[in-house]
């Protein structure tokens, strides 16, 4: 038995796979205070739904995974621990002058973001290396222990350590990893070039620092996790999802939690690029996560999830980068729980601020006061008030109608349900320029995408998402409610190698390119003999990070082989090079040369026999008295309050099609199928949507 958890903003998912390969999909509310309540509390209510105690059923598990959100709120929220900077005497101000970008370049009236670590603990350490690795100036290690005094004194809890070119020759920076546990044992330090030995000093040191501030907590955190789960009768593998949409072990995680920042957004896109195969035989797809908060998009791409080097915690240029390739995903504020209101001059707004899981939205009943997107679904009876989370919540329609009509309809003069499709209608142009924004600039045209719809409010409004953006089909997979969980339940354990080393193609160094190479690969190796120990499969691939002469940044090409024996190979490079340069750009310059910074390699492991999985049907006998029903008056924009059909996910039946106006119920979703939209069902269980036009 596996479990597989992620922890949202509003509700924490759990899938569960039992021995026989059958998943059963669980919610409960997110508890922000202790997130690792909230996961008991999903896992409590898991054992309740298989009979047994929770004990019982922990103790017949053999591995979690867990896609959690704990890292990125950290720093968001100023939670870190309090961390020093040490880089190369004359170097201080790194992390102040970044790489000099602004979001907005003639707007002086927006004053420079701070540094993430303040001046004042930052420390200039005399060494000097060169480019190419020779020393011109010996560690001071005198200097070093006046410094570890001086961050002592300051009660220094982290120490991030960048030195310049320390990713060509780590001695200086290694030695410093060695005063730092003799003079200040117990504090823990993260050193550039073993965590990311990659050129660019501003992306070395921030990722460093990053990681060294979240390590006391993560650790702490990992632990805790690891402990209550031990005391709840688990005793198999934990593991934790990376922003590079793999996992790795909890206590890996722990000793570089900067690969979490990103963790459960990650996933969705995994099970989204299962299900657009199977289900539509389509390799390019969208794929929307629609969680309470916020509304998470991704892509697939002829069977690749894209990556994107420029990661940032919050606004580009304005908040930090992380340093490290993630999983391309565009995160606007417009969820479940997103909040409607009317600003000073009478335009309406639907969030980013978010009603999360405390308060909640107000037909929740525990004292939330403002409209969300979740109230106005009820008021169009999009949401059956009675068979919310499957008949264990119950809804408050009154409520969110009362709070609609004082803050949205009154001041904008329109009617409840005029009001309440107004604020589905903004959410919907919120969350349609989130794919446009991350569709153009990669080259797709959302026209030929299908729309994979995933989250627990997915259903409101994707019919509507696929019609502003001509998406020829819509998918809601069966377990789409829980999508990051369910991708996380698919996903590998993985790792990334990477080294430095500048050649170009007309001078190619073949002796020390297939040195790094070989290293590289060791790396994987030892990565398979180690973590993926038992994995069943296992993948290497190796990268080349390579740019036109002159240009600034790069791209990362996979290489056509292993090893560069000959000038054919050096031209194989080139070719794929060209080739995505072209499909990034729609350019490209095949006359010339190009120029590789680094290398790299990532190694995957499969430790899952199993590539997909369907939902365990539960059948209609343990409905609540009431929510059976066949028709629901609910209210569409263009035809008013019409008899709407109401059929339960799981009773429908393969290749069985459903016309609008219809909603599709299950335990955690209501899928809307608007007027002019049909549904069919797939035999994975994923509902099939051609959205049709208004």
């Amino acid at each position: 038995m596996r479990f597989a958890v992620d922890t949202g903003g509003t509700f924490t998912d759990l899938i569960v796979e039992d021995n026989d390969g059958g998943l059963h999909m669980f919610k409960a509310a997110t508890t922000p205070d202790d997130p690792i309540r909230g996961v008991l509390d999903a896992l409590t209510v898991a054992a309740s739904g298989f009979g047994l105690g929770l004990r019982a059923l922990l103790g017949q598990g053999e591995m979690f995974i867990y896609g959690t959100t704990h890292p990125i709120n950290a720093i968001i929220t100023g939670n870190t621990a309090r961390t020093a900077f040490l880089t190369t005497l004359g170097h201080p101000d790194i992390l102040v002058l970044r790489e000099g970008g602004r979001a907005e370049p003639f707007n002086f009236t927006v004053p420079f973001p701070e540094p993430y670590i303040p001046r004042a603990l930052t420390w200039e350490v005399p060494e000097r290396l060169l480019s190419d690795g020779s020393v011109r100036r010996e560690l001071d290690e005198a200097a070093v222990l006046d410094i570890i005094s001086e961050m002592k004194d300051r009660k220094v809890e982290a120490v991030g350590v960048c030195l310049l070119w320390a990713m060509i020759n780590p001695v200086h920076e290694r030695r410093i990893g060695e005063l730092l546990d003799q003079h200040m044992p117990g504090v823990p330090w993260s050193l550039s070039h073993s965590l990311n030995p990659t050129l660019r000093e501003y992306r070395r040191a921030s990722s460093v620092c990053i990681d060294a501030s979240l390590k006391p907590m993560m650790a702490a955190y990992m632990a805790r996790l690891n402990q209550q789960l031990k005391d709840a009768g688990f005793a198999g593998r934990s593991l934790v999802v990376t922003s590079q949409a793999g996992v790795i072990d909890a206590t890996e995680a722990a000793k570089k939690p900067i690969h979490l920042l990103n963790s459960g957004p990650s996933m969705a896109p995994v099970s989204g690029r299962y299900f657009s195969l199977i289900d539509e035989q389509t390799d390019t797809a969208i794929i929307a996560d629609t969680g309470g908060t916020t509304y998470d998009v991704s892509l697939v791409r002829r069977g690749r999830i894209p990556w994107t080097r420029e990661t940032w915690i919050g606004q580009p240029y304005r908040g930090h980068m992380t340093g490290f390739a993630s999983v391309d995903v565009k995160s606007v504020g417009a969820g479940g729980g997103s909040i409607a209101w009317v600003d000073d001059g009478g335009m309406l707004h639907v969030g980013p601020q978010s009603a999360g899981s405390v308060p909640g939205p107000v037909c929740y009943g525990h004292g939330g006061t403002v409209p969300t997107v979740t109230d106005a679904s009820i008021a169009l009876g999009y949401l059956d008030p009675l068979f919310f989370l499957g008949g264990s919540m119950k809804l408050h329609a009154d409520l969110a109608r009362a709070a609609i009509a004082q803050h949205i309809a009154q001041p904008l003069n329109l009617s409840i349900e005029e009001a309440a499709v107004a604020i589905l209608a903004i959410a919907t142009e919120n969350m349609v320029q989130a794919i446009m924004d991350i569709t153009v600039n990669q080259g797709i045209d959302p026209r030929s995408a299908v729309l994979v719809g995933g989250g627990g409010a997915a259903g409101l409004n994707s019919v509507l998402i696929a019609r502003r953006l001509e998406s020829p089909r819509l998918l809601i997979p069966e377990v789409g409610a829980a999508l990051s969980a369910a991708g996380a339940m698919m996903s590998e354990l993985t790792s990334q190698f990477h080294a430095t080393l500048f050649t170009r193609s007309n001078t190619f160094e073949y002796e020390r390119v297939n040195a790094v190479l070989a290293q590289l690969e060791a790396q994987c190796r030892a990565f398979i003999d180690g973590p993926g120990a038992g994995s069943f499969e296992q993948t290497i691939q190796l990268w080349a990070e390579a740019r036109y002469p002159e240009q600034v940044w790069e791209l990362e090409v996979p290489l056509p082989a292993t090893r560069f024996e000959s000038t054919q190979d050096v031209l194989a490079l080139m070719q794929a090079f060209h080739a995505t340069h072209q499909e990034m750009f729609a350019i490209n310059d095949p006359g010339s040369d190009i120029e590789v910074v680094g290398w790299s390699a990532t190694v995957a492991c499969r430790i899952r026999t199993r590539e997909g999985g369907s939902l365990v049907k539960r059948g209609d006998e343990a409905l609540p008295q009431g929510v059976q029903q066949q028709v629901r008056q609910a209210y569409f924009p263009g035809h008013g309050f019409v008899d709407t059909a109401i059929r339960r996910f799981e009773a429908m039946q393969v290749g069985e099609l459903l016309a609008g106006p219809a909603i599709v119920e299950s335990s955690f979703t209501s899928v809307v199928i608007n007027p002019g939209a049909t549904a069919e069902r797939r035999p994975s269980g994923s509902l099939s949507i051609d959205p049709g036009r208004n």
